[in-house]
């Protein structure tokens, strides 16, 4: 009966061995499948006089091939990756919106202002006119289309984040139903290995989209926890998330994740705590990377659209008009908060603006700081007037009420000036070409002065352009009009400024030194002169306007020419105004090739520690069919031993019978 017994368990075990194995082979293309194996131990042997005799092989149990430390890494690798990689994918679209050639933004901005040259050879050609407020609508309609497309992406990542957000809550719910089942399995002594298995998998399914920090309890369970604390599975309890705008910032835009806990208000969550995933990549490219090709291409629609605005305003139409704005921009953009403060931020200077967008931060009282949020630079302030009065980066920020200590303030200035711009002027007239002032060496000149460039720039402002005096023949004494300069030849070279509004003239500025080629500012116009003077040469700057020169200005091209040379001013970040396009071009292929860069290396370190985890892991087809010869070997042997010991039976039982 011994040998009997002996070869019965070696069958028993042999079977769920061969079982195993059988298992191991179907399971070859599970995701998350760990290969298992079966546990023998040797039956305690039974006491002879003559020693212990053994009494076979009983199965101890069914092991998971599985390391704890490479499921975890492993885990905490694909996070990275797919945080890396959606990033990266986005800002590859966000860079197609940045593109060159003839139909890139560039090329649009780079011909409007080329246009004026036709303006400047034929200043009352209707035509060539046309052709720039063409080229004006032009540049305008492809801002609004690349700022539609930023809207479309982020549409698109919106949608992305919110179905990864259901993905999330929906594996949660599964992995509270798994923990359950496992904690109930537990009771019987023996380990769930399928259900560990499963487990393991929805835990890097949810890694995939949000990482998670994992936390076994002694019940067999695994508590997922995310941004460091928030407990998204306790046992057989899940919590969902949700995406929603920013609570310290509404209607700005500003999408945050919140952790939604049972019976209490949502809480939000720190972007720099959530780690890897889909979610924290499309929220950091959302609040981050789109934001800054919005400011990018804003901040370009806003300081062409002003610098362009401004000179046009400084000229006269073909009527002898003042020149309207050639863009419709916004005069201002109010703050976003939650608190208690109230505010607008206006445009100065856009030779000076910044891409970016602003926090203020109130301290104590009515004092803060104005914080430059892409590099973090501040700026202090003590009350809401000393802020008004100074200048920051080209905008001045206006709080009508301040906030509370500890509250804040976002200011997105250029967010939304791309998808707003559009050409104003359509009637060829109304392009502002002529200068409001002309310029008329003295007849009995001696020296060499020749006019090198005459334009009105309306700076300082305040006060802004102000025009010399017309000619009036009819006053007593009569008024000559206009502004004199009236040069000694030194040295060194000099020169005096003499307002013709009164007779004899009003000297307004004495012994101003004279530069060849260097520009004379005065009263919001301004002339350069090249060539040396002789004493008493003088040049004398009057309003076009003024009846003594009928129609002249309606030929002139003063204000074309300062329009078309506004393409070397500088002005986003010291580059010109031209060349400002190819910039940001730059900066968007120089984040989006890091944010590339960044998706291969995770990729690589994810790829690796899943061979790892899979070395351990994974089934391998050739050594379970080997084990399935091995283990169908030992089952025939098992058989044959109980075939013999069945014999062995049987004739001790006919021996007995005689």
């Amino acid at each position: 009966m011994g040998l009997l017994n002996v070869s019965t368990r070696a069958l028993l075990a042999d079977q769920v061995v061969l079982q195993t194995t059988g298992h191991n082979i179907a399971n070859v293309n599970t995701p998350g499948y760990s290969r298992q194996s079966v546990a023998l131990q040797t039956v305690p042997g039974q006491f002879t006089g003559n020693g212990y005799i053994g009494q076979g092989v009983d199965v101890a149990g069914i092991v998971r091939s599985q390391s704890e430390l490479l499921t975890r890494q492993s885990a905490a690798a694909g996070a990275a990756q797919s945080a890396d990689a959606v990033r990266a994918e986005r800002l590859g679209q966000l860079q197609d919106v940045f593109s060159g050639g003839s139909a890139g933004l560039g090329a649009a901005i780079n011909d409007m202002l080329n246009a004026f040259a036709d303006v400047l050879g034929a200043p009352t050609d209707i035509t060539a006119r046309t052709v720039v407020l063409t080229r004006i609508d032009e540049t305008a309609a492809r801002m609004r289309t690349a700022a539609g497309r930023m809207d479309e992406i982020q549409a698109a990542a919106s949608a992305q984040l919110q179905s990864s957000v259901g993905v999330v809550n929906d594996l949660a719910m599964q992995m509270a139903a798994v923990n359950e089942q496992i904690t109930r399995a537990k009771g019987n002594g023996q380990t769930p290995n399928d259900l560990l298995d499963r487990r393991d998998q929805i835990i890097r399914d949810i890694n995939q989209q949000l990482q998670t920090t994992q936390i076994p309890a002694d019940d067999g369970s695994v508590g997922l926890f995310v941004a460091g604390s928030q407990p998204l599975v306790l046992g057989n309890t899940a919590t969902s998330l949700s995406i929603a705008e920013a609570s310290a910032f509404p209607g700005s835009g500003q999408a945050r994740l919140f952790f939604n806990r049972p019976g209490a208000k949502p809480v939000e969550m720190d972007d720099s705590l959530l780690g890897g995933g889909a979610i924290p990549g499309l929220l950091r490219f959302d609040n981050h990377d789109l934001s800054e090709g919005r400011n990018l291409l804003g901040r370009m629609a806003m300081g062409l659209g002003l610098a362009l605005n401004q000179q046009q305003n400084q000229g006269l139409t073909l009527d002898g008009q003042p020149g309207k704005n050639l863009f419709g921009l916004p005069a201002s953009m109010p703050g976003h908060t939650s608190g208690a403060g109230v505010g607008t931020v206006t445009f100065s200077d856009p030779t000076r603006f910044a891409a970016s967008d602003y926090e203020i931060r109130f301290a104590t009282g009515s004092a803060g700081q104005v914080v430059r949020l892409s590099d973090g630079q501040a700026t202090p302030f003590t009350d809401p007037a000393q802020l008004a009065a100074q200048a920051i980066d080209g905008l001045r920020f206006d709080l009508t009420r301040p906030g509370a200590p500890g509250q804040s303030m976002l200011f997105k200035p250029f967010g939304t000036a791309a998808s707003n711009l559009q050409a104003l002027v359509h009637a060829p007239r109304d392009l502002a070409a002529a200068n409001p002032v002309m310029a008329a060496m003295g007849s009995a000149n001696g020296g060499t002065l020749q006019l090198a460039g005459l334009k009105a720039t309306g700076l300082p402002h305040p006060p802004g352009l102000v025009l010399p005096a017309n000619a009036n023949p009819a006053a007593t004494p009569p008024i000559a009009g206009g502004v004199q300069l009236q040069f000694d030849a030194g040295p060194p070279m000099r020169y005096d400024v003499l307002d013709r509004r009164t007779t004899p003239p009003t000297t307004v500025a004495t012994a101003q030194p004279y530069v060849s080629g260097a520009p004379i500012a005065i009263d919001g116009w301004e002339i350069r002169l090249q060539g040396a003077p002789n004493t008493g040469d003088t040049v004398l700057i009057g309003n076009a306007l003024d009846p003594q020169y009928g129609d002249r200005f309606s030929r002139d091209t003063g204000n074309a020419s300062a329009l078309m040379d506004l393409r070397d001013l500088k002005m986003f970040d010291e580059s010109t105004l031209s060349d400002g396009y190819a910039q940001a071009i730059a900066q968007v292929g120089t984040r989006t090739q890091s944010a590339k860069f960044a998706a291969d290396l995770s990729r690589t370190i994810a790829a690796n520690l899943e061979r790892d985890r899979t070395a351990i892991s994974g089934v391998n087809l050739d050594e379970e069919a080997a084990r399935l010869i091995q283990y169908q070997q030992a089952f025939q042997a098992s058989s044959k031993v109980m075939q013999v010991a069945q014999n062995i039976f049987d004739a001790l039982l006919q021996g007995l019978a005689r």
